[in-house]
């Protein structure tokens, strides 16, 4: 019964977010890119922002940082299905070039407007662990700016409850022109995913929550 609740209430929400005006990027792009998963899911990550095929398809994580996830997703034996998956920040920025959207970092205003989508999905999936891809997703989740460098490959706590685990962005690997250290790069990825993925399944109880 309290799933059921859940899954009510963050549908309820999803509704709601589709016409966020907390910040101006609603004003340029197609529409409002919210997360997607099971509500009683063990295992929650979190990107910067929805890019271009993200913006048009309205799915998270469906354009090539997408593909780069999925595999090592499967690398890493976690399945994406039972994974929720959302960004710290649901509108695409962009600057425009030409015919092109180039993907455009959110400044520490749109982060915060942001924040309470964010917030209202942790508190009602309450993961057992909580992994941030990104320097963004790291302050939207922590409320301050987090070095990936010195934070990443240890466990943190999250401000309201609940672990959480910093990452790099899958987008970052695709950066990398050096193949090897791509692959490198891609390799200290999957571990840092199964990691996580082996400290939340050890969890034995949801965490309690809260909804900010």
């Amino acid at each position: 019964m309290a799933e059921q609740q859940d899954a009510s209430a963050l549908a309820a929400v999803r509704a709601e977010a589709q016409a966020c005006t907390r910040c101006d990027l609603y004003r340029h792009a197609t529409q409002m890119v919210f997360g997607e998963g099971p509500v009683d899911a063990r295992l929650m990550l979190v990107g910067e922002a929805p890019g271009d095929q993200e913006d048009l398809q309205g799915g998270v994580f469906v354009g090539p940082a997408g593909r780069v996830l999925d595999r090592a997703l499967a690398d890493a034996g976690i399945d994406r299905a039972r994974t929720y998956l959302s960004n710290a920040v649901k509108h695409f920025k962009f600057e425009p070039r030409g015919k092109w959207r180039l993907h455009a970092k959110p400044d520490a205003g749109e982060i915060t407007a942001c924040r309470w989508w964010l917030d209202q999905e942790v508190g009602l999936i309450r993961p057992a662990m909580t992994v941030a891809m990104g320097a963004t997703a790291a302050r939207a989740l922590f409320g301050r700016v987090m070095t990936i460098g010195r934070e990443r490959g240890r466990v943190l706590e999250l401000p309201g409850g609940g672990e959480a685990w910093i990452t790099v962005h899958p987008s970052y690997v695709l950066r990398i022109q050096d193949e090897a250290l791509a692959e490198e790069e891609y390799a200290r990825f999957v571990d840092d995913l199964k990691k996580a993925a082996a400290r939340s399944a050890r969890a034995s109880d949801r965490p309690s929550g809260r909804l900010l």
